[in-house]
């Protein structure tokens, strides 16, 4: 089984402001919820983690060796990375969700982060690990969430407009004969905060 855990809890998040390749800590109620995460999924065989300090504090909860990927890094927001989504003119949200090879302000698109992210699905779901029923966790960020998602389903990585992902929640994947499933979505540990 694949479990893909949105990391804890930090003050960006909390303040509701777009939150990329900055890299603030976990708030305290972020590292409750990564000790609650960890309580409360299987122990897994492998913890791959974003780069990000915030992915690899709630990594570390689970106490075993953690995998850096590059591929499950935030998507780069540019010059919009910290600020308010209401302050972000309508033209650009129109723009960029209509285009998913739209980059504002300098970042990264959509169709650039789900590039990077089925790759790494697909490089796990190779691994004879998840074929031979073992676990895996990979801690990231949002919008990596959602393209992960979006591979799983085999739809367009447009659909992330649609999906709200919750701090420190789990989506299941898990892989058949005929590829991968979704499971579960935004999945919340009942010790968590």
């Amino acid at each position: 089984m694949l479990y893909i855990v949105r990391h804890g809890e930090t003050a960006p998040n909390a303040a509701g402001l777009l939150l990329g390749r900055s890299d603030p800590q976990l708030t305290e109620r972020g590292r409750s919820q990564a000790a609650g995460l960890a309580a409360t999924l299987p122990t897994p065989d492998r913890v791959v983690s974003s780069p990000l300090r915030r992915a690899q504090e709630t990594a570390a909860a689970f106490r075993r060796v953690v995998e850096v990927d590059d591929r499950w890094i935030e998507l780069d927001y540019g010059t919009l990375d910290g600020t308010d989504p209401a302050s972000v003119p309508t033209e650009v949200w129109a723009r960029w969700r209509d285009n998913p090879d739209y980059a504002p302000g300098g970042g990264e698109a959509l169709s650039a982060l789900g590039v990077r992210v089925r790759a790494a699905c697909e490089e796990l779901t190779a691994a004879a690990d998840l074929r031979a029923g073992r676990t895996v966790v990979v801690v990231t960020h949002v919008n990596p969430i959602k393209a992960a998602i979006a591979w799983a389903l085999g739809v367009e990585d447009r659909v992330a407009w649609r999906l709200w992902v919750e701090d420190a929640s789990v989506t299941r994947i898990g892989i058949d004969p005929h590829g991968p499933v979704l499971r579960a979505f935004n999945e919340h540990s009942p010790s968590a905060p």
